[in-house]
């Protein structure tokens, strides 16, 4: 069985060795999570991105087009250069709060429900002997994909893996859509966990409307606004109606501030693209 080894960014399973991604087609998760985090130095260190673009030629679990649109951020890494790339992810993904990574913050926001919603999160880890090596939040998603593809190397459940990632599909699409509107090269990245969930592209286009009725929240008088203090009252505080929080991944899409289908337990029948070239990385 071959297997790829990639940069162990996040955890590391138990017993502390890093996670060896081998046969399952989802192997391509992992790939989206380096790509999708901060372009540190590892990710342009020996053949990390070369392996990238290898796995990403050769998924069945993408489109053509996808794939051509991962592999063209891939290409366009190598040409920026680290610090580049990395001053441009500042500018894209840590400005503002419509870009945020963090999955439960498009959820409950800064709501007292994010809290214990992490907490059975990091219990969904620890139940699998996924541990968390670096200090980061578990609902990042980078951080959940490099788990999922963990679980796919160990459950060998590949439609279960696809089912977790339909469950948050309404905010991966709404990402997608805010990237699209902004140009960003990165769109291609969030295009592939929607086609891996079984979603057509086109509810991406389903958002337009709204992304286009909303105003920036990364510009500087925007950042200025945020950054404002507010007053707190604590008898408001004190007065307001809790509800109790579906703690886990499933059913995030439903209580995100996206629109949404109805809910099922079934996820679209796995499409596998053929149209390929399996020796060669695809090529615009």
């Amino acid at each position: 069985m071959q297997t790829t080894q990639f940069p162990n960014s996040h955890s590391v399973p138990e017993p502390m060795t890093p996670p060896t991604i081998g046969a399952s087609d989802l192997k391509l998760l992992k790939v989206l999570s380096l790509l999708i985090d901060y372009p540190n130095n590892e990710l342009f260190s020996g053949d990390t991105l070369a392996d990238c673009t290898e796995i990403v030629a050769r998924s069945t679990l993408i489109s053509p087009e996808v794939r051509t649109q991962i592999i063209d951020l891939i290409e366009d890494l190598i040409d920026t250069g680290c610090l580049e790339a990395q001053a441009r992810y500042d500018g894209l993904f840590e400005r503002g709060r419509s870009l945020s990574l963090w999955l439960f913050e498009h959820v409950h926001g800064e709501s007292r429900d994010r809290g214990q919603a992490m907490v059975d999160l990091m219990g969904q880890y620890e139940a699998a002997g996924f541990e968390i090596s670096v200090k980061e939040l578990p609902d990042y998603l980078p951080l959940y994909l490099e788990f999922l593809a963990y679980q796919a190397s160990v459950i060998n459940d590949d439609i279960q893996i696809r089912m977790d990632i339909a469950d948050v599909s309404h905010i991966i699409a709404l990402l997608a859509a805010r990237l699209e509107d902004r140009g960003s090269i990165y769109q291609g990245c969030f295009n592939a966990l929607l086609q891996i969930a079984g979603k057509p592209l086109a509810i991406v286009e389903e958002y337009q409307e709204q992304i286009s009725k909303e105003q920036r929240d990364d510009t500087f008088e925007a950042l200025d606004k945020e950054w404002e203090e507010e007053v707190v009252t604590f008898l408001d505080a004190q007065q307001e109606d809790r509800c109790p929080s579906q703690t886990s991944t499933q059913n995030l899409a439903a209580k995100a501030g996206v629109r949404t289908t109805p809910a099922t337990n079934t996820v679209d029948a796995p499409v596998h693209w053929v149209d390929f070239k399996t020796s060669q990385p695809v090529k615009q």
